[in-house]
């Protein structure tokens, strides 16, 4: 059975980078033809795609925030990683690890989210 754990820091300063790490159990990160996604939800608003790194490694951002994020994966680990630069109270919010089958949106499995709070 599949599972996504994500983890990380709860409170970020803005001059820090918001780290996060997904941990999938269950699967191979590396199984055709899945894409893993970040997602995040902020307070009153809908969700918002981040991005997401493919079975091959490719990865794609969202416009609005591609010049501070990066995604990657540790395929000895089975992880994949989210890293946003530059915070601000705006990326305040609960975060969430995705996969996707051929990148279906939304995608059909997912973690149960990490709250992350940018505050100084």
């Amino acid at each position: 059975q599949l599972q996504l754990q994500e983890s990380g820091p709860g409170l970020v300063k803005p001059s820090q980078t918001l780290s996060l790490t997904c941990t999938v159990s269950g699967g191979s990160i590396t199984t055709d033809y899945y894409y893993w996604s970040w997602i995040r939800q902020s307070p009153g608003k809908g969700l918002e795609w981040i991005g997401y790194i493919n079975y091959s490694g490719s990865t794609f951002y969202t416009p609005s925030l591609k010049s501070r994020t990066s995604i990657s994966r540790d395929t000895s680990k089975n992880h994949i990683t989210l890293q946003l630069a530059s915070p601000t109270p705006e990326d305040t919010a609960v975060y969430y690890c995705a996969r996707g089958w051929g990148g279906n949106y939304p995608p059909e499995d997912w973690g149960q989210g990490t709250q992350v709070t940018v505050s100084s």
